[in-house]
């Protein structure tokens, strides 16, 4: 099955947070600081290097308003954004059926709020991913502690030929993170699924149906990708250190939406120079200030 619509991006941004309890009681935890910015804008930075503009964000009825405040349409960034409510959290796949009215029709990228990817070859992968039309693809990273995680086991070949989602006893060290790639079916085919004996609508159920299909991708992340849950505490303060780091180090800013937007055309010097002035004498503020001073770059971010 193809389509021409542009691929469209899902940003599931709800649930409880509860493993980040006491932060997490009155504030998204999409939106608890990762070292300089806000959590969405890793994910969102994601999607928009992988050049979709066209992105849905769900969240619930409760922290939806936060969001709209912080993101509003889009327009800042150069993309379009909208939103939508997951009353209650009933699976991951469930943010297909969700976003299906804001698809319309078109293939998706989906990404979790609290995921942050970071990599040399990142922009490439993600674009040479995006440009299958059939199938779903899903990506595989080398990780200490699969149990935690959905695991994907290959044969000598490299294909895949299993993914459970958290088993006793794991198969492989590759763990699925919360970035998946389908065609234009995988709203109807999440839509089919039984919920699992917890109630909900299981991602790696999704993800299994295209790998019994022999229509899933399955692409592994290198060692100079880092892939990176902020969904404890200490992972939260892990990646914060880790982003304080490399920022330091090369002057240059992990997932900033207005440098990605102007580097690709995006938005103009002017629009740049409007959310320079917004952000006022704060650091982020100053590093727009930073790239208003130089032509825009055409190296991946």
């Amino acid at each position: 099955m193809t389509t021409t619509h542009p691929r469209k991006g899902i940003l599931l941004a709800g649930g409880t947070g509860s493993r980040l309890h006491p932060l997490t009681i009155a504030v998204s935890k999409q939106l608890m600081p990762v070292y300089d910015k806000p959590m969405v804008y890793y994910p969102l930075s994601t999607l928009m290097l992988a050049g979709i503009r066209e992105i849905v964000l769900i969240s619930t009825p409760h922290d939806l308003p936060a969001f709209r405040c912080l993101l509003g349409t889009g327009a800042q960034f150069g993309i379009r954004l909208t939103y939508a409510e997951q009353p209650r959290p009933e699976g991951l796949a469930q943010a297909l059926i969700i976003a299906e009215p804001h698809l319309c029709g078109a293939p998706s990228m989906m990404i979790l709020g609290d995921n942050l990817f970071y990599g040399h070859d990142l922009v490439l992968t993600l674009r040479r991913a995006t440009a299958r039309r059939h199938g779903a693809t899903v990506f595989a990273c080398h990780v200490d502690n699969p149990a935690d995680y959905g695991v994907v086991e290959f044969d000598s070949a490299g294909k895949a030929l299993s993914i459970e989602e958290k088993p006793a006893r794991p198969k492989s060290n590759h763990a699925i993170p919360g970035l998946y790639i389908y065609d234009t079916r995988a709203p109807h085919y999440a839509k089919a699924q039984t919920p699992s004996a917890r109630g909900e609508l299981e991602i790696t159920d999704l993800n299994n149906r295209y790998l019994q299909d022999g229509e899933l991708h399955v692409e592994k992340l290198g060692r100079g990708t880092a892939w990176l849950d902020t969904g404890t505490v200490d992972n939260l303060l892990a990646a914060a250190e880790f982003v304080h780091v490399i920022e330091k180090r090369q002057g240059l800013k992990i997932a900033c939406p207005e440098e990605i937007a102007y580097n690709n055309g995006w938005i103009t010097r002017e629009e740049l120079q409007k959310q320079r002035a917004r952000h006022g004498k704060s650091a982020y503020g100053n590093y727009l200030e930073r790239l208003l001073a130089r032509p825009p770059s055409t190296a991946p971010l």
